[in-house]
């Protein structure tokens, strides 16, 4: 059942649990979030980045759109991190029912100019719309961009941002980051910042960088307006470890019918893992 992110998110946020955008690389990863969702009832968001995209082609889309109708839980084909009109019109024209426009990069001003902009273009098109205010910082093995360290999402300025743009959700930086965190570096949410913002935006949030954070913190963060977990570089280190087993133990394996079924199973076993912590477990049904 494909919804739009407004549609998927007005529920969770009410309801307080989140939803999980788990960024898909390949038709594997499609299987296994898919798959995951529907035998567990959960709402589901299918996140595609612009270079993903590049890579995946926009035949992609349409492979994902037909999955996503056949399924009988609400489905988000979602544009991560696109960072200009183009990528914009390209999701639209793809047929993602939600993208995000990342112009977080940029001064408040310049910000809220881009993101307007994208989010008219969007709404006259009946999708969705999510921008980012503050920078999340950056980690390791992530093809997104963030500031070296995480710059804060100010929450007077947020509510400032949501009321310029007319956006429908809000990515904020309270203390993650893209990618794996290295050994020697602590991940920390600001849950006090969280708060304050959660108290002047009427609109679900978003916590990217979700890969990582220990569960304690993630599951308060839900409680304060966070109904969008994105999951990318943990998903797929899950995946791809295995698969290097797998090769490993059959180094003269070539069959995608051998080597891929135990990635996909673990990776199964991850999605699940996550959404039973984002508590999306079973919540398809107040969609009906």
């Amino acid at each position: 059942m494909l919804v739009t992110m407004t549609e998927l998110l007005s529920v969770a946020y009410e309801n307080k649990f989140a939803v999980g955008a788990f960024n898909i690389g390949n038709s594997e990863f499609l299987r296994a979030i898919l798959e995951t969702a529907e035998e567990h009832k959960s709402p589901v968001i299918l996140a595609i980045h612009p270079s993903e995209l590049e890579f995946l082609t926009d035949n992609f889309v349409a492979y994902c759109r037909e999955a996503a109708n056949k399924t009988k839980v609400p489905v988000v084909i979602h544009l991560d991190h696109g960072g200009s009109s183009a990528d914009i019109i390209r999701a639209i024209r793809c047929g993602f029912t939600s993208v995000m426009i990342d112009a977080s990069k940029y001064n408040f001003e310049e910000n809220v100019r881009i993101t307007r902009e994208a989010t008219e273009l969007a709404h006259k098109a009946g999708v969705s719309v999510e921008a980012e205010l503050g920078n999340v910082g950056q980690a390791e093995g992530s093809m997104e961009e963030g500031a070296d360290e995480c710059l804060y999402t100010d929450p007077a300025e947020a509510k400032k941002f949501v009321e310029l743009t007319g956006i429908d959700t809000l990515a904020v930086a309270i203390g993650t980051a893209h990618g794996i965190y290295p050994k020697d570096r602590k991940p920390k949410l600001q849950i006090d910042r969280l708060k304050q913002i959660q108290s002047v935006v009427s609109i679900p949030l978003v916590l990217h960088g979700g890969s990582d954070n220990t569960d304690e913190e993630v599951a308060e963060s839900i409680q304060y307006g966070i109904s969008k977990v994105n999951i990318s570089s943990e998903m797929k280190r899950v995946f791809f470890n295995q698969l290097r087993e797998n090769l490993e133990q059959s180094p003269n394996g070539f069959e995608p019918t051998q080597l891929f079924p135990s990635a996909i199973d673990a990776t199964k076993q991850l999605i699940l893992k996550k959404m039973q912590l984002f508590g999306s477990i079973g919540k398809s049904d107040l969609y009906k």
